[in-house]
């Protein structure tokens, strides 16, 4: 390539690297929660997205456990079924609350995009736990196998699948992602999967130890 040819080069580069980071900038979105309660059940608001939070169990109990988890963390996907067992097990004394704290990639905010669209046609469960089930055979997929994947569970769960992809993409779970997030930074969240029980922080050695979790959440009960 002679210098005129490396000149273009250079410029057509810098201009596609100013859009992408430009583009990046864009699609943050400055969620203010100074005067929320992070530790409180939060309804659908405009900062939100209008999707409230997605509450297992008796949502009306005094005892509330709040998970901020990652689709494509291994160590959420360890921690699903235990949540699971506690929602069947305690579910009518207890309100378990599940938000985004996406940081995981490459996929991370694609999968939080997938759960909460289904959410939107009420299948915001069953969809975690195909994320969940199956993260190992979508994780190191490209994006756009990915998003077929996505799709194919859509279909599966017996989803509008149009609707779905509408959904994933749109500027309401695009808030509520960053909503959530935002409420895991304001409480200290720093990794995936952190839990809070009324409030108080409960250490990783526990959230990994069946028997040790279960006695916390018998102790509050």
């Amino acid at each position: 390539m002679n210098k005129v040819g490396w000149i273009v080069f250079a410029v057509v580069a810098v201009v596609i690297l100013g859009g992408l980071v430009f583009l990046s900038q864009n699609s943050r979105v400055n969620i203010d929660v100074s005067d929320r309660d992070a530790f409180a059940i939060q309804g659908a608001t405009e900062a939100s997205g209008n999707i409230s939070d997605h509450v297992f169990g008796n949502k009306d109990s005094k005892v509330v456990l709040i998970e901020y988890a990652d689709f494509q963390c291994p160590g959420c996907a360890s921690a699903y079924p235990r949540v699971q067992s506690i929602i069947e097990e305690y579910g009518d004394d207890i309100a378990i609350v599940t938000r985004n704290y996406a940081f995981q990639q490459p996929h991370g905010m694609a999968a939080a995009a997938a759960a909460e669209a289904a959410g939107l046609q009420g299948k915001y469960k069953e969809m975690a736990e195909v994320l969940f089930a199956n993260q190992q055979a979508w994780a190191t997929l490209s994006a756009a196998e990915r998003d077929e994947r996505f799709a194919e569970y859509a279909r599966n769960l017996g989803l509008d699948e149009e609707k779905f992809k509408t959904d994933r993409a749109s500027d309401e779970v695009r808030h509520k992602i960053q909503f959530d997030k935002a409420l895991g930074n304001k409480v200290g969240v720093s990794g995936t999967p952190s839990f809070f029980l009324n409030g108080e922080k409960i250490e990783t050695s526990t959230i990994h130890d069946e028997d040790a979790f279960r006695k916390l959440v018998e102790d509050n009960l």
